[in-house]
């Protein structure tokens, strides 16, 4: 299995959140500079924590990120998978159609017994 860029940059926003010396809400920049990645990839990030139900955020001159509770217990296994947009493992379909081994393919129910296993083995690893 792999970890997109984007999901890793979430996942270290969410450690940022979860550190121990985080009891109140922090700006957007500051999490871009604590995880030295560029503030509008650190806000698409927020915006699909906040999607998730795993932030609270706030606009404005007292505005902020600060976790909600999903946020402070979720594990590594739920948020990949929550972030995790593809259907299939393989891509089966191509400019002419479905692939003519879809019917008796068992690479797709392996690929995804795998996948849901990987994903299985980090829903017991909390972000910290």
């Amino acid at each position: 299995m792999r970890i997109r860029a984007f999901d890793d940059l979430v996942l270290r926003v969410l450690a940022v959140l979860n550190s121990p010396e985080m009891d109140a809400q922090i700006t957007t920049q500051t999490i871009a500079e604590r995880v030295a990645t560029p503030y509008n990839h650190v806000s698409k990030a927020i915006t699909s924590l906040r999607q998730l139900g795993l932030i609270d955020a706030r606009r404005g001159r007292n505005g902020g990120v600060r976790l909600t509770e999903a946020g402070r217990t979720a594990t590594i296994g739920r948020v990949l998978r929550a972030l995790d947009d593809r259907e299939d493992v393989p891509d089966c379909r191509s400019s002419k159609g479905d692939c003519v081994l879809l019917a008796a393919c068992g690479l797709r129910s392996a690929l995804h017994c795998a996948r849901e296993a990987f994903y299985q083995e980090l829903d017991g690893v909390p972000i910290r």
